[in-house]
């Protein structure tokens, strides 16, 4: 029975909201002041952010497919395998999840939001920064990480990966390996968004949310984290489509 497109997109909701509770939330433990968690370091960064992914995975996968991100959205639809009249509704719901998964990570931490005075560490928490602004290179990074992403994903979904049962629910473990090995070799130069929806959604809460302290949303390089991954994502169904149809 094919599941109906609202509970899809409910699905897509609740994956990408749980992502963003977790992926934000080790971040906010990571960096804001006087939390158990403060200074874990990138590792335990990316590690949590895998496994963020994953948990959203498990949770959407049975019902949407567990997008989770506009990239996978569009570049599922450019490759063939997503109908285009889906794309709005699924990043509509992935957006609204990620916003309200911030939120959550706020609350959650709002004593320590409180007490930690640096602006760009509050605002880190949310969306990303580059190490380096240089924003044709950070756009660079981007496209190069999400078509990587991309790419593999499409590939653990190939037919020829898991000829005889399927991935099913154990695709969630690669890509949540993936999303770790992409943070810890890619990641340093723009914080790896990959995702729009993981990077705008948090970034309209910061701007939004009565955060103490906050400073400017950094919209002038919100641009980076919006373009960058939807370019990659395209160019890696492209390239996903010539190489395996060769």
């Amino acid at each position: 029975m094919e599941t109906p497109f609202f509970t899809q997109c409910l699905f897509e909701f609740i994956g990408t909201m749980v992502l963003i509770l977790m992926g934000d939330g080790v971040v906010a433990n990571n960096t804001l002041k006087g939390t158990k968690g403060n200074n874990a370091g990138w590792i335990v960064i990316t590690l949590a952010w895998g496994l963020a992914v994953m948990s959203g995975v498990l949770i959407a996968g049975p019902y949407s497919g567990a997008h989770l991100s506009p990239a996978v959205t569009l570049g599922f639809a450019v490759a063939g395998t997503f109908p285009w009249a889906h794309v709005a509704g699924y990043i509509v719901a992935q957006m609204l999840g990620a916003f309200c998964g911030a939120t959550l990570v706020y609350l959650y931490y709002k004593d320590h939001f409180d007490i930690t005075d640096d602006p760009a560490t509050k605002l880190g928490i949310f969306c990303t920064i580059p190490a380096i602004e240089n924003k044709g290179r950070n756009f660079f990074c981007e496209v190069v990480a999400t078509m990587l992403l991309i790419f593999v994903i499409l590939a653990i979904g190939n037919a020829e990966n898991t000829p005889a049962v399927g991935m099913g629910g154990l695709a969630s473990f690669p890509t949540a390996m993936l999303i770790v090995a992409v943070g810890m070799s890619l990641g340093g130069t723009t914080g790896y968004a990959l995702n729009p929806a993981r990077d705008l959604g948090p970034r309209i809460a910061h701007a939004l949310l009565p955060i103490k302290g906050k400073g400017s949303s950094g919209w002038g390089y919100s641009w980076v984290p919006i373009l960058g991954p939807l370019t990659g994502a395209a160019l890696a169904a492209l390239a996903y489509v010539a190489v395996y149809n060769f």
